[in-house]
């Protein structure tokens, strides 16, 4: 397994021409539009990623009709 996880395209011009920076760890460098940006992850959700009407029983799902 890779040490660090490329990105796939540029946040700001949606670019695919992306370089590791020499700034440090999770720095990248984008050719096209000349930009350096981070890229850090913070951690997992201790209760995982909720949307509106999904996993929670009762909120946002509607009554099936008999």
């Amino acid at each position: 397994m890779s040490e660090r996880a490329a990105p796939f395209y540029c946040p700001y011009c949606g670019d695919e021409d992306l370089r590791p920076s020499e700034e440090g760890h999770g720095a990248w460098e984008c050719a096209a539009c000349n930009r350096a940006f981070g890229l850090k992850f913070l951690g997992l959700l201790a209760a995982g990623l909720r949307t509106e009407g999904r996993g929670q029983a009762g909120h946002g799902q509607e009554a099936s009709a008999s």
